[in-house]
């Protein structure tokens, strides 16, 4: 997706913020709402990727780290944003059971990305690999940044919609309140989808280009799907307008969070995938194998 069409989107969600600030206190609180939303996309440009590292409670690891796997997660991490010609991020930790991942910062100087440790003890090491590229392949397109501050504005929406009924105009018909209420996260979430299927096939594009293993990733992503659905993600379920950084939709596990998937159907990048691992020569059946196990997480004690 193009930047034009990424900044249209954006402004879309800013102004979604206004009209919803209009409808709760008129053409002040559309004034009032439009200076908060500026505001928040400053703040945002500089403090969203701590903010979300903090929500989740990443600890970030070096080569140095006692597990030999972390060890290698990061090593494999340093080459492959070498690789694509991306400064060395940071790297970090969340001691969480679901496996997924996620990058974030506002450009690739400032990115940083995290695996769970449900995902280190699920993978093999050649699918943490491919997961690591996708991540970098965000960072690699600037997705970060947008997919930062959208969740921001997405979530702060959402929670200027559940006012209307509340501090808006006590003459206005209450139907629209509820309307208002209603539909305007609905409109977020739309636009935040709409934002976020795109990247995440562009991402398992360019994350197969720089890893050269399509297949790794594709049955990394075949796993993480399956397990999402077995383990909650509890600090996702908190603010679920950070569903859509992460690489599977860590809100899996409750169906009505699907209403409006951030991602797009699992089984269709998979099949995208596994044709580019066809147009790379490489077999269309492979198994990717490596010196570790796929079978189920170890249990593990908290990552320092």
């Amino acid at each position: 997706m193009n930047h034009l069409k990424t900044y249209t989107l954006l402004a879309a969600m800013t102004a979604l913020f206004g009209g919803v600030g209009y409808l709760v206190g008129g053409t002040g609180g559309m004034l009032i709402a439009l200076l908060v939303a500026g505001g928040m996309n400053i703040f945002a440009y500089w403090n969203a990727d701590k903010m979300v590292l903090r929500h989740f409670r990443a600890q970030e690891v070096d080569p140095r780290h006692s597990d030999p796997r972390v060890q290698a997660y990061v090593q494999d991490t340093l080459a492959l944003a070498q690789r694509a010609g991306l400064p060395a991020p940071k790297i970090y930790i969340i001691d969480n059971p679901q496996p997924n991942a996620f990058a974030t910062g506002r450009n690739p100087e400032n990115a940083a990305v995290a695996a769970t440790s449900g995902l280190l003890g699920l993978l093999t090491r050649e699918e943490i690999r491919g997961v690591m590229a996708h991540e970098l392949a965000h960072v690699k397109n600037r997705d970060t940044l947008t997919m930062t501050v959208t969740a921001t504005i997405a979530g702060a929406v959402a929670m200027l919609a559940n006012f209307a009924l509340f501090f808006g105009d006590r003459d206005r018909n209450p139907i629209v309140g509820i309307l208002i209420m209603l539909l305007a996260p609905i409109a977020a979430s739309v636009v935040q989808m709409a934002i976020s299927r795109a990247r995440e096939y562009e991402a398992d594009r360019i994350g197969a280009e720089i890893g050269g293993e399509p297949e790794a990733l594709a049955s990394a992503l075949q796993k993480i799907e399956g397990y999402a659905r077995q383990r909650v993600n509890m600090d996702a379920e908190r603010n679920p307008a950070m569903a859509h950084l992460f690489i599977i939709n860590p809100l899996a596990g409750r169906g009505a969070d699907n209403l409006f998937s951030t991602h797009p159907n699992t089984g269709n990048r998979i099949a995208q995938l596994m044709e580019l691992a066809r147009r790379f020569g490489r077999p269309a059946n492979a198994s990717p194998a490596g010196p570790w196990s796929a079978g189920p997480t170890r249990k593990r004690g908290p990552w320092g």
